[in-house]
């Protein structure tokens, strides 16, 4: 897939108005909400897309092996088991094609300037110094819980970079591979495997069945049996969350909101500023062709 058929698939509004998503609206969630089309500028930035297909790498093999690469050179198992929600097979050719194709410095490299680029690009007159500063702020009091945190621990490995709008970059991918990482080990721990995470996502967000879990590489087949599983299990009942089901996605995001107070509590009362501009430049980017319009996909990435 290059990154024109990807922009058409995934950066494609709905084809109709989206219902109102059913998630909390907690700070934690508001920033988190606010930062994404910043942090996913390293998967949809036109420049950034440009110099990984120059190394050979096209959307999806430059998306793995651009995500994994700060974690070193990992075998295949180990970025199956960090990016989680992804179909094995799917994630375990990617990675190798891209391998064979670029170095782990190259892509490195490409990321780092190509997320920069595209973000001059479409907030050139932004003044990004003090909301950098604030979200490392929290990076910095969230790099000493390393402990379960794979892609982030990998971010916390790289140099910062020295460009303002890398920096800004930086910290709100480290926000957000904090807590996806977070967020992986408590539907982990709640006994959901990666496709269930999804289809329980997809209840709990509001997606029609399987609309989501089908982006992910996840067979018919396969997400049929998982959701035949969540049903016996009680937590799913005629296409949709039982009260049973509810509570545990509920708790999932309780536990990955709870490791998410040490970082507000370090941006401190600049919270809500933040939380603003951030939306602003978000929405610049959003309006950029640089970030999916769909609410739905925003929240649940």
């Amino acid at each position: 897939m290059d990154f024109a058929q990807a922009q058409q698939v995934f950066l494609a509004p709905p084809d109709s108005e989206r219902p109102p998503a059913g998630v909390p609206d907690t700070p934690a969630r508001r920033l988190r909400d606010a930062a994404e089309p910043i942090a996913t500028i390293s998967i949809w930035g036109r420049q950034l897309n440009e110099r990984l297909s120059a190394l050979g790498l096209d959307f999806l093999t430059g998306y793995v092996w651009a995500r994994a690469a700060p974690m070193g050179e990992p075998t295949a198992p180990v970025v199956v088991a960090a990016f989680g929600v992804f179909e094995p097979g799917l994630v375990t050719g990617l990675y190798a094609e891209a391998r064979s194709r670029a170095s782990r410095d190259a892509v490195l490299a490409a990321r780092e300037r190509g997320a920069v680029e595209s973000l001059r690009a479409l907030l050139p007159d932004a003044d990004v110094t003090d909301a950098a500063a604030a979200l490392r702020r929290g990076t910095d009091v969230a790099a000493r819980h390393l402990v379960g945190r794979p892609l982030f621990a990998g971010l916390v490995s790289l140099p910062w970079p020295e460009d303002p709008l890398g920096q800004l970059w930086h910290a709100a991918v480290m926000l957000r591979e904090y807590r996806g990482d977070v967020h992986l080990a408590a539907g982990v721990a709640a006994d959901l495997t990666g496709v269930q995470m999804n289809l329980m996502t997809e209840y709990w967000v509001g997606w029609a069945h399987t609309e989501y879990a089908g982006t992910r590489g996840w067979s018919a087949e396969a997400m049929a049996e998982a959701d035949a599983d969540l049903v016996r299990r009680g937590l799913v009942a005629d296409g949709a969350l039982t009260e049973r089901g509810r509570r545990l996605r509920d708790g999932i995001e309780q536990q990955t909101e709870a490791a998410l107070a040490p970082v507000l509590d370090a941006i401190g009362p600049e919270l809500p500023t933040l939380t603003r501009q951030l939306d602003e430049w978000s929405a610049a980017i959003v309006t950029g062709g640089a970030a999916p319009p769909d609410v739905y996909k925003r929240i649940s990435g």
